[in-house]
């Protein structure tokens, strides 16, 4: 059964998602000791026993990455695939915009070149110096939005055309600025439910206290998980970090939400 592209919990009304739920998680913990939390598939009701069953689940699995599932009782998209499959969840192996695929390969040949601050830890180097200078702001500040419009606006210049992306330097004014050119924006919660609104070629954003924030571009998306490209980081996912990196990241841990310029 493939995912319905919303959390199922307690209180669900679909008696044909519940019932192949609990057909699937009893067949996955295979209850013997603990009758108590053996699941009548044939009753509808996703109750407080359902619940157990389903936390208990997660307790015991994890994703695609190896990462521990949520136990929270909910079945979002990972626990959703850790019962049914990987064939059951959304996958996007590549962006169908074609500007925006373009895009990626930019960002993707930054990755492939290892780009990396020179000084180590001094928000500078030749290629993030260029990254700024395109963002029009001065080196030596933090660079990872500068770097999606650098991306941006070299795949523009190769197209010949305008560059669609919001001109900043800055994560929060991007999120606020980019309706104005017309991007579409997805928000946390409506990306966790239905991962499958996350497409490649599609911007993160993350928002810290202060006004700071982070971003990075979404190269693939498998299920509830999100492979990137992303500036001013590194293998610890910090905002922070010196280089261009490719990372992965759960859809949960983008607290913001999604930039879309596809079709601009």
């Amino acid at each position: 059964m493939d995912y319905p592209g919303r959390v199922i919990q307690q209180g669900e009304a679909d008696a044909a998602i519940v019932k192949a739920l609990k057909a699937q998680l009893n067949q996955a913990l295979v209850l013997k000791g603990d009758e108590a939390l053996k699941l009548d598939p044939a009753n509808p009701r996703f109750g407080p026993t359902m619940k157990q069953a389903v936390q208990l689940f997660q307790a015991r699995h994890v994703d695609r990455d190896g990462k521990p599932l949520r136990v929270d009782g909910q079945v979002g998209s990972l626990t959703w695939e850790a019962l049914f499959g990987q064939a059951s969840v959304p996958q996007a192996p590549t962006a169908s915009d074609p500007f925006l695929a373009e895009v990626l390969k930019w960002a993707g040949g930054e990755a492939d070149k290892a780009v990396r601050e020179k000084p180590p830890n001094s928000n500078r180097g030749p290629e993030v110096d260029a990254y700024l200078k395109r963002a029009g702001v001065s080196p030596g500040l933090a660079w990872c939005c500068a770097f999606t419009y650098w991306c941006f606006d070299e795949a523009a210049k190769a197209a010949s055309r305008a560059n669609p992306m919001f001109k900043t330097a800055g994560c929060q004014a991007h999120w606020n600025g980019a309706p104005s050119q017309g991007a579409r924006r997805i928000l946390r919660h409506q990306a966790v439910a239905d991962p499958g609104l996350v497409q490649p070629g599609m911007l993160f954003i993350m928002a810290f206290t202060g006004g700071t924030g982070h971003t990075g571009f979404i190269e693939r998306v498998e299920g509830g998980l999100l492979h990137t490209i992303e500036g001013n980081t590194d293998a610890s996912k910090t905002r922070e970090g010196g280089g261009v990196y490719r990372l992965t990241r759960k859809v949960g841990d983008i607290n913001k939400g999604f930039i879309d310029y596809s079709g601009l």
